[in-house]
């Protein structure tokens, strides 16, 4: 029983993990990567929008593509990291 509740707990995790990729053509982008792999894989984006916590301080930008008709949004940190990615037509 106890081996069943772990597969189960570590599969719900790996399909968590795997939700925030986006793939340009046969390369993927993932939450955690740097915003240099993603230039180096999709290109400069086509709108930076500066996030501003309740007090004015940056907290991080929103780099939106668009893209065969979708909408691509990556949310990155100030220190250059993807925090989420995504996806609306």
């Amino acid at each position: 029983m106890r081996k069943t509740a772990l597969f189960l707990a570590l599969m719900l995790v790996a399909g968590v993990a795997f939700a925030n990729t986006y793939a340009f053509g046969n390369r993927v982008v993932a939450s955690g990567d740097s915003v240099g792999r993603l230039i180096e894989i999709a290109g400069r984006p086509d709108m930076v929008t500066p996030l501003e916590n309740q007090y004015g301080a940056r907290e991080g930008e929103n780099w939106t593509y668009f893209r065969d008709g979708k909408t691509i949004v990556f949310t990155v940190d100030n220190a250059g990291k993807i925090l989420r990615i995504s996806e609306s037509r």
